[in-house]
């Protein structure tokens, strides 16, 4: 049997390297028991030796996992996150890591590198899945990770002076047979629909639900800052169903639109019946986080 090997106070994701969480930031919901029942059901155990880098940054990845790219739960040891060179994150017993690149179409942000003889389990994609519907929860847990980083983002750059961001045109989040087939999973709901110039949703304000783009195009903002379009098929607000803390952008109709609600409870259910559904949503908050991150990165060269 696998077993954690925790210290005496178990972080609940991977620390900054330096620097504090504000202390306003929502608490994540990461749980190392869920994560290690969703590594164990499909997962591969693998060691690493001190100084071993496990991958490395700029590796491109295509499609929701690369081609052998894989998610790692780390049992034993401890891991280095590094970005050219600098510090970036350091990763605990308990903790996954590797995850964005491996979910999104992007390259790897980061160098992993075994600092201590490390175990680890690790889940390719064909793992994932199979875990993921068995144990759909993990989905909320990791989004609920990713919703923290995002929302730590979108904190600094609202509060950024030399920071210049393109609206993200995000490619559709569910193509129309997937978008078919979650409206008849959720009994085929008439949608709602806003004329343009209609505030669908207000930065700061409490959410329960997600938003699915049937029609039209919608506005992210931050402080009036226009970061994304959402057109059809296109999705936001996720964050809602992780955690109870405010919206952290606005939402605008841009043209006449329509949308879907998807709850906490439809969610769960969702990615029992439709795994992938749950993936697509992970790759669009992926991409927003690496869209984000970019601007920043670029502000601060």
């Amino acid at each position: 049997m696998d077993e954690l090997n925790f210290s005496a106070k178990q972080p609940a994701v991977a620390k900054p390297a330096a620097g504090k969480m504000p202390a306003a930031e929502a608490a994540s919901l990461y749980d190392p028991k869920l994560a290690l029942e969703f590594f164990r059901h499909g997962g591969t155990q693998e060691q690493f030796a001190a100084g071993t880098a496990i991958f490395v940054e700029n590796e491109k990845s295509s499609g929701f996992f690369s081609k052998g790219a894989r998610i790692y739960l780390l049992l034993e040891g401890d891991v280095a996150l590094t970005c050219k060179g600098k510090p970036l994150e350091l990763v605990l017993p308990g903790e996954i890591f590797g995850e964005m690149a491996a979910i999104a179409d992007v390259p790897r942000s980061a160098t992993a590198t075994a600092r201590k003889n490390c175990r680890v389990l690790s889940l390719d994609e064909k793992q994932f899945v199979a875990s993921l519907q068995k144990i759909p929860e993990f989905a909320l847990m990791l989004m609920s990770v990713m919703a923290q980083r995002l929302r730590r983002s979108v904190a600094k750059l609202a509060v950024a002076k030399n920071v210049s961001i393109s609206p993200l045109k995000n490619k559709s989040t569910l193509d129309k047979k997937m978008l078919a087939e979650l409206s008849r999973e959720l009994g085929d709901p008439s949608p709602t629909r806003g004329p343009a110039g209609q505030n669908v949703v207000t930065a700061g304000a409490i959410g329960t639900c997600m938003f699915v783009v049937t029609e039209g195009r919608i506005a992210i903002s931050v402080d009036g800052l226009v970061i994304e379009h959402v057109g059809p098929g296109g999705v936001f607000g996720e964050m809602a169903l992780v955690d109870q803390s405010g919206r952290s952008a606005s939402a605008t109709a841009e043209t006449d639109s329509a949308w879907m609600l998807i709850g906490r409870e439809e969610f769960l259910g969702l990615v029992k019946s439709m795994p992938t559904f749950g993936l697509a949503l992970m790759r669009s908050m992926s991409a927003r986080l690496q869209h984000i991150g970019s601007a920043l990165r670029a502000g601060d060269s």
